[in-house]
């Protein structure tokens, strides 16, 4: 029986790229070179750390970083920046997390969103991610068509379609 999987996996390799293309920018940046600005990646703890002099300067980090990922192909909603901190020498941080997997509440809606769509396939959630099966490929790609026009707030990928 056709099946496929929905997942949220981001590529740690291609974001470290796009973190080393944005720290070349940083440096080569007018407004950013005279500044302190750090940014470092975690690659154990899946985070982005960003230490800028200002607001501005923050700001200016923080969409250099999502605009590199981009240019990867790597979707910016799976990076969730928390608030910014101030430091003891007047800086200010900031870290930016990776979500890995489909939290358990994602999950429940899209399987609830390919139920309501009246579709002869079968949603399963399997730990963070979601196994769709159905009698016919048509109506698996249906499923893809309709979770890619849903706005939720991870990044999806359709994986291991097996026929």
């Amino acid at each position: 029986m056709p099946s496929f999987d929905v997942v949220n996996r981001i590529d740690m390799q291609e974001v470290d790229n796009a973190v080393n293309n944005a720290k070349k920018e940083i440096a080569t940046r007018y407004d950013l070179r005279q500044s302190r600005s750090e940014l470092d990646l975690d690659r154990k703890e899946e985070k982005v750390k960003i230490l800028a002099a200002d607001e501005m300067k923050l700001k200016a980090i923080k969409e250099i970083v999502i605009t590199q990922l981009v240019r990867r192909k790597i979707e910016a909603k799976g990076l969730h920046f928390a608030e910014h901190e101030p430091t003891s020498q007047g800086h200010l941080k900031c870290e930016g997390a990776f979500q890995q997997g489909i939290d358990k509440e994602t999950a429940r809606k899209i399987v609830k969103m390919i139920k309501d769509s009246k579709l002869k396939v079968q949603a399963a959630i399997q730990d963070d991610q979601v196994r769709v099966t159905g009698k016919k490929i048509d109506d698996l790609q249906a499923v893809i068509a309709m979770l890619k026009e849903k706005d939720l707030e991870i990044p999806l990928q359709f994986v291991n379609m097996k026929d």
